[in-house]
Formats: C-alpha cells, structure tokens, sequence
C-alpha cells in the first residue's frame, strides 16, 4: 500500500481538497483543529470572572490592549464569539460559560501549585482582604474572627456600600465580602451567610409618650411628629420596614442622619427619636431596656446576607479559614 506523505498537522486537509466557496484558509483550520494554548485560556477565565477586559488586565498584570488581543485570537481559534460587549464590561455568550466550567477547576490547580512556587511552608500566608458593611463588620464578623489572629491569620478589612465592595472584588482587591444582596451574574460566587430582622425602635421615654401597643393598634398615623433618625437621606431601611409592615409609603423626612447606623442606634437610645434597626445591632440595648421595640409584626422585614467569594482566587489557606469560620459563626448572629 502506498502511504501518502503527512503534512505534519493534524486534521490539515490534503492540498487541493477544500471545499468549494470556503472562505477559511489552510493556516486558519490548522490553528482550529490545534490544542488551546493555556495563556490564552488563562486571559479568558479572568475575563469570563471579571466582567471585563480593563479589569481582567489589571488582576493578570496586562495592559488591556493585550486582553482584548488574546480574546480575539481565542475567538478567532475556537471560531466562536464568546463575549458581547457592553457599554461597560461584557457578557459571556453560552459558549464561553460551558468553556468556564469546563477549564476553571483545572486552572485553579495550576495557579494555585504556581502561586506557591518554592512551597516553603515557613513563608506566612497572604493577609486575606475582607470587605463588608461597617456595622456587621466591627459587630459580628471581626469578634468572631478574632481567634484566628492568634493562629497567625492575617486580616486587612474594607467598608463600604456593596455595589462598589463587589466591584473591587470583581477587580481583585478584595478577597471576600459580605454582601447585603446576591450578586449578579456569574462571576461571583455567593452563600448565604444570615439573616437580618429589622425592628422598629426608640428610646424608653419615646417609646411612654406614643404608648403602649398603640403601634400595632393604630398603625403608623401615631408616630406622626417622632423625630426620624436615619442612615441615609432616602431612608432606605425606614422606606422599606413601612411598605411591607405598614403597607403605606413614608412620607416623613430624616430629623437626623447618621451614615453609620452604630451612631443611629446611639441616637436613639439617647432619646433622639426613632429608627429601624437591624436586630443584631441592637438586641443587647433591647434586652437591658435602653432602646424598646414599639412594633413585633408577626412577619418582621428581613434581609438576607451573603459571604461572597471571587471563583479562582489564591488558594490561601488562611482565606479558607476566615470563610469557614465566617460561615459556622455566622448561624448564631
């Protein structure tokens, strides 16, 4: 049997047996039918995890030329688009998430052996960058992650609104961060992390001029004329506790704003007003009798918290510590 001479490339079509009206050229299928190469598919997972070409550069060290560059010559390889861009950042197409799921696992890996290089256990783990409210940071997470410093765990922590929070994890500044609301999208990886009930509240000598139970009788028309004390000017907690208690829109304006709602509640239990506040921030004021909950609703507003991770990130021992902990501790807040 005669052979015919290989022309060194896989798949490569014998010369003269493309396909009439075939517009891809001999060099272009070879590069198709080729194994992916790695640092490409490395720029993609950042990109596919960031949202974005800008913030994908700046987690891998590259200029954003060079990203958009490397998506393209992936795209041109693979012959599939796998990003829409958007106004700001981009989306991945199904193509890209099935290719997410199917390298990331693998990748990590490899990052992870590479990160740790010279594996000499005596160099101390990477600070883990923890991110959150301030309020639920200094009250219940840092308390409760406290043990671990004395193993040697290092925390470097960031507060903050949690739109712009889990934009810097996005971006790689942060490693965790407990978020007031799931993420969208999937770049992010959240759990739940607790529930916050929110009570309506004042000081004790607010609490005998409206009177006893008159809240839960009368309905909101009997706090009109208690100062508001507020974290923001909007009355974002206020607003909502209103609608799904009382059913009704608060039309009152802040007397008072505090961007902390630590300072709120020092507000009014020092007779300032009234406020809804979390439960933990305020159970131990409500169980000495310095704050008093004007209302108990059978179905109390409550806000889900989640521990939010950014898939991929260095695989630090002390990260998977601080979030195990955050997450057994957590079930008692």
């Amino acid at each position: 049997m005669t052979h015919r001479k290989s022309n060194g490339s896989t798949g490569l079509r014998e010369p003269g047996t493309q396909q009439p009206g075939t517009q891809q050229t001999a060099t272009q299928e070879a590069a198709a039918n080729g194994p992916l190469d790695l640092t490409l598919l490395r720029t993609f997972l950042a990109v596919h995890r960031a949202g974005s070409f800008t913030a994908a550069a700046r987690l891998l060290g590259l200029s954003q030329p060079t990203v958009t560059t490397q998506i393209r010559s992936l795209e041109r390889q693979l012959g599939r688009e796998l990003f829409g861009r958007l106004p700001r950042g981009v989306t991945p197409t199904p193509v890209a998430d099935g290719l997410a799921a199917r390298i990331a696992a693998p990748l990590d890996a490899l990052a992870a052996v590479a990160d740790r290089g010279h594996l000499d256990e005596s160099v101390p783990a990477d600070p883990v960058h923890l991110a959150g409210p301030a309020e639920l940071l200094c009250a219940r997470a840092l308390p409760a992650l406290a043990p671990l410093i004395e193993q040697g765990v290092r925390l470097r922590t960031t507060t903050g609104l949690t739109d712009e929070l889990l934009d810097g994890l996005r971006s790689g500044h942060h490693d965790l961060v407990i978020s007031t609301h799931r993420p969208r999208g999937r770049t992010l990886a959240a759990v739940p992390l607790m529930d916050e009930e929110f009570v309506l509240v004042a000081s004790p000598l607010w609490a005998e001029r409206i009177g006893e139970d008159r809240v839960a009788h009368e309905g909101p028309a009997v706090l009109v004329g208690v100062p508001l004390v507020t974290y923001a000017e909007d009355l974002p907690i206020a607003r909502r506790y209103w609608r799904l208690v009382f059913g009704t829109r608060l039309t009152a304006h802040a007397a008072l704003t505090v961007p902390d709602l630590r300072g709120v509640l020092s507000a009014v239990a020092a007779g300032a007003g009234m406020s809804v506040l979390p439960r933990y921030l305020c159970q131990g004021e409500l169980a000495a009798g310095t704050l008093v909950a004007l209302l108990t609703p059978q179905d109390p507003p409550i806000n889900t918290g989640y521990l939010v991770q950014r898939p991929g990130t260095t695989d630090n021992p002390h990260l998977t510590l601080v979030r195990d902990r955050l997450l057994r501790e957590a079930r008692d807040w």
